[in-house]
């Protein structure tokens, strides 16, 4: 790992792009890196397109602005494509796109003319089979985690049961949906 790798996550409000990325910044400091975790905030609202970012690094972190190119940019619904310029900043040469999408790698690279390493999962078909709803924060964590490789999943399944295990104490059934969710989509995720 570089000793700084930066993460733009593009969604819609209530999609869960700032808890995903919460969620993936604690499961990195838990394995000892250090971290920033952060939402770009507008007018959010529910379906508004909203961002949030991860820093990750194995020192640390002093930088504290904005990203302007990360390393992967990941989108939690494909509508935004077109709409927001999910390729801002990203670079051909190291950069990587993982999109939520049934569509093919093939299929999304040739749409958005993209020349970097492109990924996708259907994250949101994950979700509702193991959650019950359509939010693909979780799933996506998980084919993140497959594309970089930049944490172990046993980690990040571990931190997350935590987290998730204390906010719906009473419900285990949703915290299981999500880690099945995060399962699936690190299994499930294709690229080019």
């Amino acid at each position: 790992m570089e000793d700084m790798f930066e993460i733009r996550w593009h969604g819609r409000g209530g999609q869960g792009a700032k808890t995903a990325a919460l969620l993936f910044g604690d499961a990195a400091l838990s394995t000892g890196k250090y971290i920033q975790a952060f939402p770009e905030y507008g007018p959010e609202r529910m379906g508004a397109p909203v961002q949030s970012f991860n820093r990750i690094s194995s020192s640390p972190i002093r930088l504290h602005s904005g990203i302007e190119n990360p390393d992967v940019v990941l989108v939690l619904d494909v509508t935004l494509v077109g709409q927001v310029d999910i390729t801002r900043g990203l670079s051909p040469e190291k950069g990587i796109l993982l999109i939520n999408t049934p569509l093919s790698p093939e299929e999304m690279k040739k749409k958005l003319g993209f020349g970097g390493k492109v990924y996708t999962v259907d994250a949101s078909a994950i979700s509702t089979d193991t959650i019950g709803r359509n939010i693909p924060n979780t799933p996506m964590i998980g084919a993140l985690v497959r594309v970089t490789g930049i944490i172990e999943m046993e980690a990040l399944l571990e931190d997350t049961r935590k987290k998730l295990s204390a906010k719906f104490r009473n419900r285990p059934e949703v915290v299981e949906g999500n880690l099945q969710a995060i399962k699936r989509a690190y299994s499930e995720v294709k690229g080019v």
